[in-house]
């Protein structure tokens, strides 16, 4: 009887798949940085400012010191990029995304969150995505004949040819110069976390006499991508903007890699909070409102920001005898 017993537990276990277990990545649980605390800022009175200055500043997420801000490209079982934490975070309506661009496609206000992507737009979803990637350059190849020569259809109102192109490339729009013609289709690229070259900040720096410190808020922050589109030369342009007093609730519970030890980690939040990364200014608030690049460029630009650095430096020392 016993032996039948143990042939039929055994044919049993045979057919039974195995439990699902109770798998721990590590040698013990990390939720010092998941279920961390928001630490707010000190309390500020316009009273108690004595000097204020506004920067813009960006982050070449190509330094090595810059670089816990652009790895890993793909997700891992305890960090995640920057970006992708903006996109997962940004697509589930948790935080508000503000164009960098206004109607006029100028720049003006972008960085005064003038123009909020609501979550309550029925195409909330749509919108929000379009932020992650621009149209695909149309191919310029038109179709040949048998005599390798390029098939024209016609001209347009300027006399410049219309050519014709692949079936499957063929949408009705304008012309460069006007006029209906067939030209290629367009689809979309999305961005990766590998197409961040960089981070804009835009930041307020003062010093408060009731704490006698030079202190500095971040107001927001924008993914620098380099341009994937031929017709854009690659010129590096912002996605979009970020408040960041309400990005900090969301990054603060995100794991930043320590090189030196794993056991000691820090969220993102306490990585802009440390100033744990290098930039260069490229634009102070001044009477013309024009960047650094737009009256020097080159090597003369990066003196010039360093120059900037260094005069808001001494103020912290001399300050009480402005």
């Amino acid at each position: 009887m016993k032996r039948y017993l143990l042939i039929v537990m055994a044919l049993v276990a045979l057919g039974t798949p195995v439990s699902a277990q109770n798998v721990l990545d590590g040698v013990y649980v990390k939720e010092h940085i998941p279920t961390k605390k928001l630490i707010q800022y000190p309390h500020l009175r316009e009273a108690d400012v004595m000097w204020e200055k506004r920067i813009w500043r960006v982050i070449d997420t190509r330094e090595k010191i810059n670089f816990p801000l652009y790895y890993p490209l793909k997700r891992l079982t305890d960090r995640e990029n920057l970006f992708d934490i903006l996109r997962k975070h940004v697509l589930a309506a948790e935080i508000i995304p503000y164009n960098y661009v206004g109607p006029d496609l100028t720049e003006y206000g972008g960085d005064m969150f003038f123009y909020p992507i609501s979550p309550s737009l029925p195409d909330y979803r749509e919108q929000a995505n379009a932020l992650f990637g621009e149209p695909e350059a149309p191919p310029t190849t038109p179709m040949v004949d048998q005599n390798g020569n390029q098939i024209v259809l016609g001209s347009d109102e300027y006399g410049y040819p219309i050519y014709q192109y692949h079936p499957a490339d063929k949408v009705i729009g304008k012309t460069p110069r006007g006029g209906d013609s067939i030209m290629p289709g367009r689809d979309t690229i999305y961005y990766s976390a590998e197409d961040i070259i960089g981070w804009e900040v835009k930041e307020d720096w003062f010093f408060e006499k009731q704490r006698s410190v030079m202190d500095v808020r971040i107001i927001g922050i924008a993914p620098i991508v380099g341009s994937k589109n031929v017709n854009s030369l690659g010129v590096p342009r912002k996605l979009f903007w970020i408040y960041f007093p309400e990005l900090r609730y969301i990054i603060q519970n995100y794991f930043v890699y320590n090189r030196q030890n794993d056991a000691q980690r820090m969220s993102f939040d306490d990585l802009f909070w440390k100033r744990m990364f290098n930039s260069y200014i490229k634009k102070e608030s001044n009477i013309y409102d024009r960047q650094i690049i737009d009256y020097t460029s080159g090597i003369d630009a990066l003196l010039e920001s360093e120059k900037i650095r260094i005069q808001m430096q001494d103020i912290e020392h001399d300050v009480w005898d402005i």
